[in-house]
């Protein structure tokens, strides 16, 4: 299940991930990334990762085949938060953060929600070409 929650910034999307994920579990967090693009020229993200158990194989094409059309948007990102304290999912951010240069991913512990909130609400700086 994916849940959003309230971001506490308009630049940021927040959601909470648990149990299975679906396909359509992902689609009310991209709706969001894609309104808050239209308004805003950075978008940072908030994801606590609680007992997130798998992710079904349509949930994992439709996330990867989103992942694709935003390659050529990826200056659109300025940070990730990710709250977990799993251990795969502190991996996963390091090669995230070597894949996604643009962007600052950073994993905080669970005790940690109100410095990983405070983070992510920074206001993003504005990407180099987006000032042209």
């Amino acid at each position: 299940m994916l849940e959003l929650l309230p971001p506490g910034a308009d630049h940021v999307v927040a959601m909470r991930v648990s149990g299975r994920v679906t396909a359509a579990d992902l689609q009310p967090a991209i709706e969001a990334i894609e309104t808050i693009k239209k308004s805003h020229p950075r978008v940072s993200l908030y994801t606590e990762i609680d007992e997130m158990r798998w992710m079904t194989f349509t949930a994992f094409l439709r996330d990867l085949g989103y992942a694709l059309t935003q390659v050529g948007d990826l200056d659109r990102y300025y940070r990730a938060a990710v709250l977990s304290d799993k251990h795969w999912v502190r991996h996963l951010t390091r090669l995230e953060n070597r894949l996604f240069r643009t962007m600052q991913i950073r994993t905080f512990p669970t005790r940690e929600k109100s410095t990983a909130l405070e983070w992510v609400r920074q206001l993003p700086e504005v990407p180099t070409a987006a000032m042209v």
